[in-house]
């Protein structure tokens, strides 16, 4: 099973950018995605997706034009870059890692997670 390491996140004003990183722990295809749990909300929701080959991707319709997906040439780094934060935006942000042919939002999809990082966005 592929290892995921987080980075980034942490408390900014609204309006404010960060930039989330996961580092994967060996070289896999498949897709990346990144999804957030809000506090006080059971589930976790989709943000984004990008399938390592041919670069597709896919962003839920909260931050489209807002945050960009990306990932780097060896296939092992992926990045979520985070633009005109909201306070709505608040929440633990995971990526995942699961050998699907497509940017998948289904959380079903991801086998491998990464540890999660605090995003704080304050008005």
């Amino acid at each position: 099973q592929v290892q995921l390491a987080q980075s980034g996140g942490g408390s900014v004003k609204t309006g404010d950018f960060l930039t989330l990183s996961c580092e994967m722990s060996v070289q896999s295809g498949g897709a990346m995605g990144w999804f957030r749990q809000a506090p006080g909300k059971e589930r976790r929701e989709f943000v984004a997706a990008i399938y390592w080959s041919g670069s597709k991707n896919r962003y839920a319709d909260s931050v489209k034009g807002r945050f960009t997906i990306s990932r780097d040439g060896a296939k092992k780094r992926g990045s979520l870059q985070m633009n005109s934060l909201r306070p709505e935006d608040t929440a633990v942000y995971y990526c995942a890692a699961g050998a699907v042919l497509q940017p998948s939002a289904d959380r079903a999809d991801y086998d491998s997670w990464g540890q999660g990082t605090q995003v704080t966005v304050s008005s």
